[in-house]
């Protein structure tokens, strides 16, 4: 029979090679930091998305909005369903849906009667104020487009949405007056 103080010697010494040995330590810190490595991974890879879908939806409203500043969609007397479908729909890639890009195009007199209101309301994104009116020579028109992006990494602690339903609204403003395609403008 072993004597209490040999059982003592033979728990301390196998503590010793427990310490001693690692080679599942890498293992466990792995298992330690890989959630939160992946999570801001992931958070990354989506920001990054997200940005380049704005950039992307700035793009094709300074393209569209070039079509409105030259008379084109004017004179093509285009509403605002032709103006998406035959404008706007063809510029997007496959990252959009032409079914979700909204058109927002309002003109104005002067750029100080310019008023841009937020279209999110209560966490919804709220289409009641859109409207289509591309202006005639010499107005100042503001152009928007809308995009929902839906969002996959909000359910691991990093949430850029401003939307519910994990969405984020992309917008896309250009500000412009028309050319003077039809006369001089009056100053």
């Amino acid at each position: 029979m072993q004597s209490s103080a040999d059982s003592t010697a033979a728990v301390r010494g196998l503590l010793r090679r427990f310490r001693r040995n690692r080679r599942g330590s890498a293992v466990v810190e792995f298992a330690l930091v890989a959630p939160v490595f992946f999570v801001l991974l992931f958070g990354i890879i989506e920001t990054g998305i997200m940005f380049f879908a704005s950039q992307v939806l700035e793009t094709i409203t300074q393209n569209s909005a070039r079509q409105i500043m030259t008379g084109q969609v004017q004179s093509a007397a285009y509403d605002a369903a032709h103006f998406k479908s035959n404008v706007v729909c063809p510029q997007i890639p496959a990252i959009f849906s032409c079914a979700n890009i909204y058109i927002d195009v309002k003109s104005y007199p002067s750029f100080t009667n310019v008023v841009i209101n937020s279209q999110i309301n209560a966490g919804s994104f709220d289409t009641s104020s859109l409207a289509y009116s591309p202006g005639n020579s010499c107005d100042i028109v503001v152009a928007r487009l809308f995009y929902q992006w839906q969002l996959f990494v909000t359910g691991l602690g990093y949430n850029i949405s401003n939307l519910n339903g994990n969405q984020r609204l992309l917008v896309a403003t250009a500000a412009f007056r028309n050319e003077p395609y039809a006369g001089a403008c009056a100053s």
